[in-house]
C-alpha cells in the first residue's frame, strides 16, 4: 500500500481534483506464486473523459506489450502476465496503468513469492548462563521473495506455558532471535521456529536442550607471550580464566592457536586441558609469532555435556630470540656428522618426553630447559670451532 499511496502523488493535481477516483487496479496487492499467471483491470473513472485503448502498463518501470491488453470496455483496460517470477522486493512490484501522456492513473503492488519451508539447523548457546541466543536456516532454498515472519517458541519441557521470541527476518537479515533473561536451569526446554508468510507456513523440529548445556563464555583475558630464556625455538603463553563463570563450579578447556607475523595460516593445539599456561615449542629462531586462546567450559553445576567453544581471544605477540650460528652465516653440519651421539641422545629425550607427558604441560620441565641451553651453546661452539678450520 506504500507503494499505491506514492504513486498517487505522481498524478497531476488537476485530476485528482476532478475525481476522488482516478482509477482503479483489481485485484489490488494481490499474493499469489512463483510461476502463476495474473490477470488485472485498470477501471477509469467516468469524470476523466479518458478512453481505455489510449492506456498502457508498466511493471516495475517498464512497459508491458500491448499484445498482452485487452480493451474490456471503453474506461477498463486489462492485461494478462504469465509465468511471474519472485517479487524483486519486499515491499511488492509495481504494477501501474498510466494515461497516453504518461501520467500515474492507478497502481497496485504484486507479492509473488512461495510459502516457507521447514526451519532447519536449528543452534542455541547462552552467554555466561545468563541469557539464551538461537540462530537457524530457512528451509529448502531459503528464498521466498515475500515478506516472511520467523518466531522461535520455547518452553519448559514438563509445564509451563509456550513463550515467544519473534524474529522479524527481513530482507537477507540473519536468522537469529534473542532471549535476554527469565530462564530456568536444571530443567530442560523445548524450542522450536516457525515460520509464516501469505502463503503459508512451516515448522521445525523440536530442540531439547539444557541451559547448563550450551553455555558459552567470553574469551580468556589477559593473554600474554613471552620468551623462555635464550632457548630459540620456544615461547610462554599466559592467559586468565574468563572471570563470568568463577563463582559456578566448572572446568574449563582451553585451545591454543598461534601462526607466524607474515602468515594466514594458524596451528591449533588442542590437548591445552584446564591450564593457564603453555609452552610451544618447535618454533623458529628470530621470528614473531601471534597466539591466541579460546575456553570451552566443562561440567557446569554437574553437567555431563562440554560447552561451546568462546570466540578467540585478542591476539597477542611476541619474537622468539635470534639464532647467532644462523645470523653468522655458517652451514649446518654434513650428514655424516649429524648422525653423532648428541644426535641420538636429542632424539630418545624426545622419545621419553612424548611417552611421558601429555600436551603442553611436559614443556615446562626445569631439567629440559638447562638441558636445551647447554645443548644450544654446545652447537655454537662446534660450530664456530667448524668455521676456524676452514678458515
Amino acid at each position: 500500500m506504500l507503494s499505491f499511496t506514492f504513486l498517487l502523488f505522481l498524478v497531476p493535481h488537476h485530476v485528482l481534483l476532478a475525481s476522488s477516483h482516478v482509477a482503479v487496479i483489481s485485484p489490488q496487492d494481490p499474493v499469489l506464486r512463483i510461476g502463476s499467471s495474473l490477470t488485472a483491470t485498470c477501471r477509469l473513472s467516468p469524470e476523466l473523459g479518458l478512453q481505455s485503448s489510449t492506456l498502457y502498463w508498466t511493471l516495475n518501470g517498464m512497459c508491458l506489450s500491448s499484445s498482452t491488453y485487452r480493451v474490456v470496455s471503453p474506461d477498463v483496460l486489462s492485461v494478462t502476465i504469465h509465468n511471474l517470477n519472485g517479487s524483486q522486493q519486499q515491499s511488492g512490484d509495481n504494477l501501474v496503468c498510466h494515461g497516453a501522456n504518461g501520467h500515474v492513473l492507478a497502481g497496485s503492488c504484486l507479492y509473488v513469492g512461495m510459502p516457507p519451508e521447514k526451519p532447519v539447523n536449528l543452534t542455541c548457546w547462552s552467554h555466561n548462563t545468563k541469557d539464551l541466543s538461537c540462530k537457524w536456516s530457512p528451509g529448502g532454498r531459503g528464498e521466498t521473495h515475500i515478506r516472511t515472519n520467523y518466531t522461535l517458541k520455547y518452553k519448559l519441557r514438563w509445564y509451563g506455558r509456550e513463550k515467544e521470541c519473534e524474529s522479524d527476518s527481513t530482507w537477507k537479515q540473519l536468522y537469529f532471535c534473542h532471549i535476554p533473561s527469565n530462564l530456568a536451569l536444571f530443567t530442560p526446554y523445548e524450542i522450536w521456529v516457525e515460520a509464516a508468510n501469505q502463503l503459508g507456513s512451516a515448522t521445525s523440529d523440536i530442540t531439547t536442550l539444557d541451559i547448563l548445556d550450551v553455555v558459552t563464555t567470553d574469551p580468556p583475558a589477559n593473554v600474554q607471550v613471552s620468551r623462555v630464556g635464550d632457548l630459540e625455538d620456544q615461547l610462554t603463553v599466559r592467559w586468565a580464566s574468563p572471570p563470568e563463570l568463577k563463582d559456578f563450579l566448572f572446568q574449563a578447556k582451553y585451545q591454543i592457536r598461534y601462526r607466524l607475523e607474515d602468515s594466514t595460516e594458524w596451528k591449533v593445539v588442542d590437548d591445552v586441558g584446564n591450564q593457564t599456561s603453555c609452552r610451544l615449542a618447535g618454533l623458529r629462531p628470530g621470528t614473531v609469532y601471534f597466539v591466541q586462546v579460546r575456553c570451552n567450559p566443562v561440567g557446569i553445576y554437574g553437567s555431563r555435556k562440554a560447552g561451546i567453544w568462546s570466540d578467540w581471544s585478542h591476539a597477542a605477540a611476541a619474537s622468539t630470540p635470534s639464532s647467532e650460528r644462523l645470523q653468522s652465516g655458517s652451514c649446518d653440519p654434513k650428514p655424516s656428522e649429524q648422525n653423532s651421539t648428541l644426535r641420538r641422545e636429542l632424539k630418545q629425550f624426545f622419545g621419553w618426553v612424548r611417552k611421558h607427558t601429555y600436551g603442553c604441560s611436559g614443556m615446562s620441565i626445569k631439567l629440559y630447559d638447562q638441558w636445551r641451553v647447554w645443548l644450544q651453546k654446545t652447537q655454537k661452539t662446534r660450530n664456530q670451532i667448524l668455521q676456524d678450520d676452514n678458515s
